[in-house]
């Protein structure tokens, strides 16, 4: 081919192509020879197009396949072995005992499920025996912690007052794991280790719970340290503190170990400092809920501003006084032992018909004696008597039957019942509460 045959293919972009011919009788001279044929640009099929409902599902299949192959390889990288036996001086040799619970001669392989199964069995276990399980080996604490994904029952607690983590319900605790003061404890007690932060860390099982009980020199350090185990296995926060002894410094470290806020802080003990209680009411972070189960100091008074607080508990409420009910903002508010008056129920209920606490639905105040009438004073005209019982259930859980009580309106049209319950709860329950609740 020529120079000027070369200039013309490319100019008009020849397409070439080989024909076969089917009969050898009309096969030409130069059989193999190509056969041009022009056509201005070479012939383009059209593309598939999918819809964005099957891309999006592609793109699913795509990423859980990736996902399950970094799982299997994860899984093959981590050994299933045992971990080492530790070694202590001669004082610290423990004495081989019989294990509590009988060993399955049996065992059942549960590492060798395929993960979709294995992770539905480890979504149903409970959090004691994971801590536990979790310890046995470094592929079963990996395995744990990627694979469990179901969300457990209540919160995380961390207790201070009886060293122990565990996840509370409404008048429920079950507990994971504890920490006990090893010291009182002789070597021979302790047969059995774990490893949490590089340590080893003597633990029996708890036969009344079920869950293991870790020892420690310092219970303060211990109690953190399974706290970071337990959150890490779980990937969960801390929801609850419940403290007896320093408790701004237990508190501002579970606040700031964390982004997600507390959603309960307890405190308990015989008396608390006056610091302390201007921490709970006043500074602390944490809105969801305070429970202070302490006495006050002698002649302690709370002049500040409450700070937002969805449920406030105060066992021993001797202190609290006309001016802290009308600034605090809370929407249960009980009272343990109050020395409020008839005449101060009176002042609040005015308070509130006036458009003050407005996010109140339960106050519960545990007085002495209370003369309905005197509380209700100026009050009567729009006051209505229910002779009839009726079931309420506060926001936080509280249960109380409204027997003989007097309903109060609103002038936007919310209703408040006002009860009393001898010997000792005055109850103002705000309407509705909920959904399951009928006036």
């Amino acid at each position: 081919m020529g120079r000027r045959d070369m200039r013309l293919w490319k100019t008009n972009r020849i397409w070439v192509t080989w024909e076969k011919y089917s009969s050898p009788a009309v096969l030409p001279r130069h059989s193999h020879s190509p056969i041009l044929h022009t056509h201005p640009f070479p012939p383009i099929q059209s593309p598939v197009v999918f819809s964005p409902r099957m891309t999006f599902l592609f793109a699913l299949l795509l990423c859980w396949i990736i996902s399950v192959f970094f799982q299997a390889v994860k899984s093959f990288l981590i050994p299933n072995i045992p971990l080492p036996t530790p070694h202590f001086p001669p004082s610290q040799t423990v004495s081989t005992r019989q294990p509590d619970v009988s060993v399955p001669t049996s065992p059942f392989p549960l590492l060798h499920i395929p993960y979709l199964p294995l992770g539905r069995i480890i979504d149903f276990m409970d959090p004691k025996t994971l801590v536990s399980l979790s310890f046995c080996s470094q592929k079963t604490h990996s395995v744990i912690k990627t694979q469990r994904r179901a969300p457990f029952a209540g919160r995380l607690c961390v207790s201070e007052l009886d060293s122990n983590l565990s996840f509370r319900t409404f008048g429920n605790n079950n507990y994971v794991l504890s920490v006990r003061d090893c010291s009182y404890f002789s070597s021979s007690e302790r047969s059995d280790y774990v490893i949490m932060k590089g340590q080893y860390v003597p633990v029996e099982v708890y036969r009344s719970k079920g869950n293991l009980v870790s020892y420690w020199y310092n219970t303060t350090d211990g109690l953190k340290t399974i706290t970071d185990y337990v959150t890490d296995l779980f990937n969960i926060d801390v929801s609850e503190v419940r403290v007896s002894k320093n408790a701004i410094n237990m508190i501002e470290w579970a606040i700031i170990r964390q982004k997600t806020p507390l959603e309960s802080v307890t405190v308990c003990g015989v008396t608390s400092s006056e610091e302390e209680l201007i921490y709970i009411l006043r500074d602390c972070r944490c809105s969801a809920q305070a429970q202070i189960n302490s006495y006050a100091p002698p002649n302690f008074r709370f002049s500040k501003n409450f700070r937002r607080i969805d449920f406030l508990y105060i066992l021993y409420g001797q202190w609290v006084t006309l001016d802290n009910l009308l600034t605090m903002d809370g929407i249960d508010i009980i009272l343990g032992f109050s020395s409020l008056s008839d005449s101060d129920f009176n002042l609040f209920l005015k308070h509130w018909l006036a458009g003050g606490c407005p996010r109140l639905k339960y106050l519960d105040a545990g007085i002495h004696s209370v003369n309905i009438l005197q509380v209700l004073a100026g009050l009567m005209h729009n006051t209505v008597y229910k002779e009839n019982s009726r079931n309420y259930t506060s926001p936080s859980g509280y249960t109380s039957i409204l027997s003989d009580g007097y309903d109060i309106q609103r002038s936007d049209g919310v209703t408040a019942t006002v009860n009393y319950q001898p010997p000792r709860t005055f109850v103002i329950a705000v309407w509705p509460e909920a959904a399951h609740n009928s006036n």
